[in-house]
């Protein structure tokens, strides 16, 4: 929040160019003289300009992604849909970790778990990638390794298979976070903010040249985190530390090393139990089911290397890799069973009142590499370009794994913490190492000016084995060679400011499962086709799109009732929907973030257990943030805004019984004020009327969560 500033590389930036102007180091000197040799001054000349960092636009779009590509493009260029969260847009709603800023944006569903720990969904599909400036490294909710967004820039999404630049994968998508960069001027902020259940948190960031041209430059940033949390027990403190240095080895090669750490300190919640039917509980928003000793630490560390070169074309060669160490142990308790009418949790097929317990010793570590050319090319005076690429993904994932139960009576209206800690056992510790190496290609064909035709295609070699630890022999071993992902889309300029397009998309996810005959199940197949339109609206102030996206998931295991233990390949999941979607500033001062998703899910399958689709039917996203300036008088330096999130209901169903979630709508709201160009204030209201309601559902022991209740912070930032 706060006024508009002109910020060099910014989003849209306005750059003051007096009688002397320098120019992509072009010294250009402008002289007027009149006969009098009285200097005239000259009119200031205003350059509209684009830049992929966000930071410092103070907006909520931006005219640059590279989310499912590996060149950054204008938002029109990319045949799917896509959204962007800009700097200005996580620092307005305070989002801290990922999974909270996933929580607002249009056409995701996150499971809510402990902040850092949620599992993120779209178009009914969990995400198991997130990549850091195109580098992609495994993520699963359950050892929290989403980042915290102190250290990103902006966030992209793309929604739907991203099989050409990621190989396998779920179908949902691809989250791409920007890391802060380096700048060549020197800037430093701090800020500290209070909120609700002693939420208390401290940012620290500097960047600035380390040499007098500015060709070296370096940024650290520093945060630390301590909260409870509305749930009895629970807390969740943060501490982050990322550094980056920049080089510039020749005006046109720069060379960039990155290094973060993350590690969490939590007291973890598992979520509450229902009814033996599914039917959910009316209970106080605060209650826990865990045990006192109920813990979760992590660490994780990020390494990035780059080198780029920027050919006199326009064109690009890029070489990057990435290492992430992750290590995680947890130990925590929760109920064993569902609750009877009276308020005894019942364990599944015993008549004792249980709690259960789960422990983990996780250890991974993954490495991705990637070297890619991007070369544009001439054909009848328009612009063609081609990409060619290689890459490579190796993980080594160490998982022990004890788990049991606690005999005491346990009641959901009065609950006991004070429970004795097990002995743990790690009775199964296996070793996973995935390993798969890509090539891939995209060609970018224009016949006429108004017409971008795309094609690309990837071969993929994959293979990954488990070990049992504790037996020494190997459980399951997946190989595919050479499989092919094909890449198709089309773009279509109808105006200046309007393009319609459509695509082909596609993705491939290994199974472990085998049939009657022993042999490997089939890879799942995920593709989707989709069509849309993208506008730039209010001379590309604002970004706006809507699409319609058929995607299938195919091949999937499912028990084979002739062969019992064995599967077959015979599943099938089809999601259908439309996407509505518009961000950025529709008149001066005014930023607007807004989506509706609706989405239809059908199964066809053989036999097994129904495909859970956590989805609703009907999302709808709005987010606006209002900036008074010296047109509004003594309101100059204000700033005000909210948001209104509405979910229509959900249907999760297990094995005999089904859990139906009542949709629910939340409206939260932000002030500010701005005392002067370096200090700034933010206040935050989260559930401005107190709406009671479950944000997710699992089964009738564990995974049903309250959304939080109403609950405030306040942030004040100073910057240099």
């Amino acid at each position: 929040m706060g006024q508009r500033k002109s910020v060099i590389g910014s989003g849209r930036h306005t750059a003051i160019l007096l009688a002397t102007t320098a120019i992509g180091g072009v010294l250009a000197t402008v002289a007027l003289a009149q006969d009098d040799a009285t200097p005239t001054v000259l009119t200031e000349i205003v350059v509209e300009g684009a830049s992929y960092e966000t930071e410092g636009s103070e907006s909520y779009t931006t005219d640059l992604v590279s989310v499912g590509e590996k060149d950054v493009r204008s938002v029109r260029e990319i045949p799917q849909s896509t959204t962007v969260l800009t700097r200005e847009r996580l620092e307005d709603a305070g989002y801290t970790s990922l999974d909270t800023a996933m929580r607002e944006t249009p056409g995701i569903v996150v499971l809510n778990n402990d902040d850092g720990r949620s599992s993120i969904f779209s178009r009914g599909f969990e995400f198991d990638n997130l990549y850091y400036n195109g580098l992609p490294a495994p993520v699963s909710s359950i050892y929290g390794t989403q980042p915290d967004m102190s250290i990103i820039d902006h966030v992209e999404i793309l929604r739907g298979p991203a099989g050409l630049f990621g190989g396998t994968g779920e179908p949902a998508g691809a989250i791409n976070m920007r890391l802060k960069q380096a700048q060549d001027q020197f800037g430093a902020s701090l800020s500290g903010e209070y909120g609700a259940w002693e939420h208390a948190r401290g940012e620290m960031d500097v960047t600035g040249p380390l040499n007098r041209s500015g060709t070296i430059r370096g940024r650290f940033v520093g945060t630390l985190q301590n909260a409870d949390g509305w749930v009895d027990e629970v807390e969740n403190d943060v501490g982050v530390a990322y550094g980056t240095l920049q080089a510039d080895l020749t005006p046109d090669t720069t060379a960039t090393l990155s290094i973060s750490h993350l590690e969490r300190d939590i007291t973890p919640f598992n979520g509450l139990p229902t009814y033996e039917d599914g039917s959910l509980i009316d209970l106080d928003r605060s209650t826990f089911t865990g045990a006192s000793w109920n813990g979760f630490d992590n660490s994780v560390t990020d390494y990035i290397a780059e080198l780029e070169h920027r050919f006199d074309d326009g064109g690009h060669a890029k070489i990057s890799g990435r290492y992430q160490a992750t290590d995680v142990d947890f130990l925590y308790s929760y109920a064993a069973g569902y609750a009877a009418p009276n308020g005894d949790i019942i364990s599944r097929g015993a008549d004792t009142n249980d709690s259960a317990w789960l422990a983990r010793d996780y250890e991974a570590d993954a490495l991705s590499l990637d070297a890619h050319v991007s070369k544009p090319f001439y054909v009848g005076g328009l612009e063609q370009n081609v990409l060619l690429g290689v890459d490579y993904q190796n993980q080594e994932m160490t998982t022990l794994q004890g788990r049991g139960s606690i005999a005491v009576s346990q009641n959901i209206y009065d609950w006991t913490t004070d429970i004795s800690r097990p002995d743990v056992d790690y009775t199964s510790q296996v070793e996973t190492d995935p390993e798969q190496f890509g090539v891939y290609g995209q060609l970018r064909v224009k016949p006429f000016d108004q017409l971008t035709l795309i094609g690309g295609g990837r071969f993929t070699w994959y293979e990954a084995t488990s070990r049992d630890l504790l037996t020494g022999t190997e459980t399951d071993s997946v190989s595919e060679n050479g499989y092919f992902v094909p890449y198709a889309g089309v773009v279509f300029d109808l105006t200046d400011w309007v393009s319609a397009y459509a695509s082909y998309t596609s993705i491939f996810q290994p199974q472990a499962d085998t049939d009657a005959s022993g042999a490997v199940l089939d890879p799942r197949e995920g593709e989707q086709y989709e069509v849309g339109f993208k506008a730039e609206l209010f001379d590309s102030g604002m970004n706006a799109s809507i699409a319609y996206f058929n995607l299938s998931d195919t091949n999937r295991a499912v028990a084979d009732i002739d062969n019992p233990g064995f599967n077959i390949a015979q599943g099938e999941v089809e999601v259908q929907g439309l996407e509505i979607e518009a961000t950025g500033s529709p008149l001066m001062g005014l930023e607007v973030a807004a989506g509706y998703t609706f989405t239809d899910t059908e199964f066809a399958q053989v036999s097994g257990e129904r495909f859970q689709i956590y989805t609703p039917e009907h999302m709808f996203h709005l987010w606006a943030t209002y900036d008074f300036d010296e047109r509004h008088g003594w309101l100059d330096g204000f700033s005000i805004g909210g948001g209104v999130k509405a979910f229509s209901s959900v249907t999760v169903e297990q094995s005999g019984y089904s859990i139906d979630a009542p949709g629910y709508t939340v409206v939260d709201l932000t002030a500010g004020y701005e005392f002067n160009e370096h200090v700034e204030a933010t206040l935050i209201v989260n559930n401005l009327f107190d709406e009671k309601y479950y944000s997710r559902v699992g089964s009738n022991s564990v995974f049903n969560f309250y959304g939080e209740p109403l609950n405030a912070k306040f942030k004040l930032t100073a910057s240099f």
